[in-house]
């Protein structure tokens, strides 16, 4: 018998209006927003539902997706769906950390508030991020280790997409030569800093700190860190893992083929998206892939 599981997209997917269906329709999800906004001294409802210019700035949009991320998660355990494992994207990884049950909502919301704070004040100006195409991760990271200045893997998405990250110059730089190596395209992202950079290791000590004083239990279900690209059971790891995936790169493709090889055939994307659809249908045509961001997508999931 095949697995579930549960994984949840990272920052980009973000849009006005994400969740509100489920706020309007479920306690639960409404419950969720209120512990997230209190959590992090926001109205996180209004962040996500009315127009604003804050929803694509990092620190605000972090809190949001991992609000409506778990109002969704919520609602599906309500209605008896279940998992037998977890993973996110970045960001998303909280989203994991709350289907395993490693921590409660609230510390978990201040925990990505601040994360969202101390990656966006780490490197304010002068970073970029590039998606490269048609390359594998091993040509990509010679040549970001030749070229000047700092520039590294920050996501390896699939085959095939892999985005670099560092100072502004390095990457441009090193986009001009992965071009003349063989890369079909190298797409700049329009993000506020250099994620999963080196140059982000101050906000990674500082999340540490503040991951001090949060308790995490034993995880309810296995989840896959961004870090290792393996499954997490001691939950002594946990905080110094999720400290060390600020400035590291998120090794998503490895994460699938190890849900993949490990007989997971359904995957459940749980929030704004099809982001991680789109690289597991890179991956495997013999998956089935499931969004529920709305909820009309609830009753496929739930089936």
């Amino acid at each position: 018998m095949g697995k579930t599981a549960f994984i949840f997209p990272g920052q980009g997917a973000q849009y006005c209006g994400m969740g509100k269906d489920f706020f309007q329709a479920f306690p639960t999800a409404r419950s969720v927003y209120a512990t997230a906004g209190e959590a992090a001294g926001l109205d996180v409802g209004e962040l996500c539902f009315t127009e604003n210019e804050s929803l694509d700035v990092t620190e605000y949009t972090q809190i949001a997706m991992l609000a409506t991320e778990v109002a969704i998660l919520k609602v599906l355990e309500e209605k008896g769906l279940r998992a037998d494992c977890a993973a996110g994207l970045s960001l998303g990884e909280y989203g994991a950390l709350a289907a395993a049950g490693v921590m409660e909502l609230a510390p978990l919301f201040r925990l990505i508030r601040c994360r969202g704070i101390f990656m966006q004040e780490a490197y304010p100006v002068g970073g970029a991020m590039a998606a490269v195409l048609g390359l594998d991760a091993d040509r990509i990271r010679q040549v970001c280790a030749g070229t000047a200045g700092v520039v590294s893997i920050a996501n390896d998405n699939c085959p095939g997409q892999i985005v670099i990250t560092g100072e502004a110059p390095a990457v441009e730089a090193a986009c001009e030569t992965l071009k003349a190596t063989g890369a079909k395209r190298c797409v700049p992202l329009n993000v506020s800093g250099p994620f999963h950079s080196p140059l982000l290791a101050e906000a990674g000590k500082k999340l540490a700190a503040e991951l001090e004083g949060v308790s995490v239990q034993a995880p309810r279900i296995p989840y896959i860190c961004n870090v290792e690209a393996d499954y997490v059971t001691d939950s002594a790891r946990i905080k110094e893992l999720l400290a060390r995936q600020v400035s590291s790169t998120v090794r998503w493709r490895e994460t699938m083929e190890r849900m993949l090889a490990d007989g997971v055939d359904t995957f459940v994307e749980i929030g704004p998206g099809r982001t991680l659809a789109g690289f597991l249908r890179k991956m495997s045509r013999d998956v089935k892939v499931l969004n529920v961001a709305k909820v009309e997508d609830m009753d496929a999931a739930l089936a």
